[in-house]
């Protein structure tokens, strides 16, 4: 390892490098008795795995490549499941709603698959997540809970919970409501009558046997093991006893989830264990500011990110400021997509003490990739506006004027130009709406023509743009603003809008000048 690379990682005010040092510091650069450092992610499949699920994953993925330019220390990453937790609402965004609701209350892993493609719910949702992890080419090993809980991964650190029984009811009780402290109980039996994840009083317990007694939806009274899958744990009690059981070092969670984690940290504590580092991050918000969930479906899914954008922008988009609450929506992926673009750029001529603070070493794990994107992607939004594109051979058109590029020579910009005229034809054409200009804006509209046919259809940016500017100014905008802003409306149908002249350059003097006129004559607002 680069010692050089090492020593500025360390000293890097990049948050996965902070915490990565966290991480090391917590094990005294000693490699763990299991020989490796494990990283986790959890997510419950009751719905769909939303866009947060990746990114808890991605981030914590971005920890662990930073973790590995620091350490020898082997790393390992598992994304558990908890498919056996009981099924307890029936998402708002999924099929076959009334079938659903004959299966409440049983494990995940155990209710029927609504698209009927799986075995179970569970396991359409797990290899969905799945799917997109390894779209990403993630390092990951997935872990289930169902197969832990039956398999016997759990037995011992399970029977530390029912040695403990007591104190880690003098843990939870007290955060809990009057009618909910008297049915309490850590374990949760599997009822083998129903099939059923039970949430009843235990009246019970056999340290001698490893046994718990309740009573059943029948009256009867039930004895049965807590081994074999014959019980699931609460939830808290359940987080802390898979830190123990796996050796956990390191896990983030959402902000929501803070007052679990402290009470799973004093129940880990308990039975012997020790709480992994633990970095919380802000929520993702939908666009009325609500948190996304799986069973609302509010918010972005990885597919529609995807359809627009690009994995990068996705990855980056995780990356930034992840202890600041985001608004997760449709008009994000642009800005994203373009912000990625910004980055990679400026990696070119960066030291290596700036370059691993440029997200796209981290997004790239240090491999950044050689491209030159010439052309952003809303300047191809704004093509597609002005042209009403409807494919790309439309955009290729102006592209291949202004660059070498053609659409058998970019296989990237031809992506990029396929998700940009999904984009304008989802959200920009239906919200068009230009502005007829009036009598002053005839006459600078009128004006600027003037300038661009003396320009004899050049493509430099800059000479464009000083000439529009000159006709602001001639025609006595105060603030050149506006008269940009007029632009945008009269000629794109958009409050704002591409630098003016980098726009020409690509679209054509010639090809505005026709634009203009049909401003002016009014046939673009109608």
């Amino acid at each position: 390892m680069e010692n050089k690379l090492v020593d500025i990682a360390k000293n890097s005010n990049a948050w996965p490098f902070q915490e990565a040092l966290r991480v090391l510091k917590s094990l005294n650069g000693k490699t763990p008795e299991k020989g490796y450092v494990l990283f986790e992610t959890g997510y419950g499949p009751s719905g769909l795995p939303h866009i947060g699920t990746f990114g808890e994953v991605a981030r914590t993925i971005l920890v662990k490549n930073a973790f590995n330019t620091i350490s020898d220390i082997p790393t390992k990453l598992i994304t558990f499941s908890d498919d056996m937790d009981g099924f307890r609402k029936v998402p708002d965004n999924v099929p076959n709603q009334e079938m659903l609701k004959l299966h409440l209350d049983k494990p995940l892993s155990n209710v029927p698959d609504p698209f009927e493609k799986y075995n179970s719910f569970a396991e359409y949702n797990n290899e969905r997540l799945k799917s997109f992890l390894d779209q990403f080419n993630f390092e990951y090993e997935f872990k289930s809970s169902t197969d832990c809980y039956l398999n016997g991964d759990f037995d011992e650190s399970l029977i530390s919970i029912l040695n403990n029984y007591e104190k880690i009811l003098e843990i939870i009780l007290p955060t809990l409501g009057k009618d909910r402290r008297e049915t309490y109980s850590p374990f949760l039996p599997v009822c083998e009558e129903t099939g059923k994840v039970l949430q009843v009083p235990i009246s019970n317990i056999n340290l001698n046997n490893k046994t718990i007694e309740y009573t059943n939806e029948n009256g009867k009274s039930i004895i049965t093991e807590i081994t074999k899958g014959k019980c699931k744990l609460q939830w808290k009690a359940d987080w802390a006893m898979r830190w123990a059981a796996l050796d956990v070092n390191y896990e983030m969670n959402g902000k929501d989830l803070t007052p679990s984690f402290d009470l799973s940290k004093k129940i880990v504590h308990t039975i012997g264990g020790k709480a992994p580092v633990n970095m919380v991050y802000e929520l993702f918000l939908d666009q009325n500011g609500e948190k996304i969930s799986k069973s609302k479906g509010n918010g972005l899914s990885i597919e529609e990110w995807l359809s627009y954008g690009t994995e990068e922008s996705l990855t980056l988009y995780m990356y930034q400021n992840p202890k600041r609450a985001k608004r997760l929506y449709f008009d994000t992926i642009p800005k994203n997509v373009d912000e990625y673009s910004r980055f990679l750029s400026s990696s070119k001529n960066q030291d290596m003490e700036l370059l691993i603070k440029n997200p796209v070493w981290h997004i790239h794990n240090g491999n950044i990739p050689k491209h030159n994107q010439e052309i952003s992607y809303s300047m191809l939004l704004n093509l597609a506006s002005v042209c009403n594109a409807n494919s790309s051979e439309i955009l290729w058109g102006f592209i291949s004027k202004y660059t070498e590029d053609n659409n058998n020579s970019d296989p990237l910009m031809n992506n990029l130009i396929e998700k940009a005229l999904q984009y304008y034809k989802d959200f920009i054409a239906p919200n068009k709406k230009y502005k007829n200009p009036n009598k002053n804006e005839i006459i600078a509209l009128q004006s600027l023509n003037k300038r661009l046919i003396k320009l004899n259809n050049s493509n430099d940016a800059e000479e464009i743009q000083s000439e529009v500017y000159e006709a602001g100014k001639e025609h006595n905008y105060e603030e050149l603003k506006d008269w940009f802003s007029a632009l945008y409306k009269i000629l794109l149908g958009q409050t704002q809008g591409p630098r003016i002249g980098s726009f020409i350059a690509i679209y054509g003097c010639n090809e505005t000048i026709d634009l203009i006129n049909k401003a002016i004559k009014g046939e673009l607002a109608n």
